[in-house]
């Protein structure tokens, strides 16, 4: 590649020719592209994202023949962007856990999220989104029982949401990341066991999701600013 330019427009140009990778860093890019360039096979990609699946399910989904499913996976497979595993005569197939599959699935929400929108409205004026519904089923599920801590993963695997997704839109529908909101939401049902209810502090904590009473009465006071006894002992005096 030339160091110098014909013409010199800016001061940059020095530090970008510099800086930039080499050509086959780009044929590598371009490689990959090519590889979602068949939309049935982005479709396939995008399951497998959220799921694992076998051949004939696969087929089903797509509605393609079991050997143009398996075209496409040997490719994507080939590729690096899926793993399979066996599992008696069926074979098992699922996105890899990779820097180049999880950029690949997370582009390929984003460009989905801005050019299909759904711009519907419920209730008292706020936009629908299939997101915020699946968001808030997660919300329920979360607060259904406070002694289960599924896993981001978990969540994702169950309603087929993409990991990155799934975090960026909790905070942006309930104000907070799922640890912080879920922290407090714990806490704030602590409060009212230990204001209505003779339980001792050890099952409080563990109703509200708390193994260890120690890490429940710091997590108490990090939030109140008062140690969970202190605070039964204040309710009960104004009763």
């Amino acid at each position: 590649m030339h160091s110098h330019l014909p013409h010199t427009h800016h001061d940059h140009a020095h530090s970008i020719l510099t800086g930039m990778p080499s050509p086959g860093n780009f044929e590598l890019v371009s490689e990959l592209m090519k590889m979602m360039s068949d939309p049935k096979r982005i479709q396939l990609f995008w399951i497998l994202c959220h799921c694992q699946e076998c051949v004939i399910n696969l087929s089903a989904l797509l509605e393609l023949s079991s050997p143009a499913v398996s075209h496409h996976l040997k490719l994507l497979k080939t590729a690096g962007l899926i793993v399979s595993r066996r599992e008696g005569k069926e074979v098992y197939y699922t996105a890899a856990h990779t820097p180049n599959a999880q950029v690949l699935h997370e582009m390929t929400e984003r460009i989905m999220e801005t050019t299909c929108p759904i711009p519907e409205s419920v209730g008292d004026g706020e936009p629908y989104d299939a997101q915020v519904h699946v968001i808030r089923k997660i919300h329920d599920l979360l607060v259904s029982d406070l002694r289960a801590r599924p896993t981001i993963e978990e969540l994702s695997a169950r309603f087929h949401i993409n990991q990155t997704t799934l975090k960026h839109s909790f905070k942006t529908v309930y104000g907070q990341p799922i640890a912080a909101y879920m922290k407090e939401y714990r806490i704030k049902r602590a409060r009212e066991l230990l204001a209505q209810t003779d339980l001792p502090i050890a099952a409080v904590a563990a109703q509200v999701g708390y193994e260890n009473q120690s890490k429940f009465t710091q997590s108490f006071k990090d939030l109140t600013g008062i140690l969970p006894k202190d605070y039964r002992k204040e309710q009960k005096g104004r009763g």
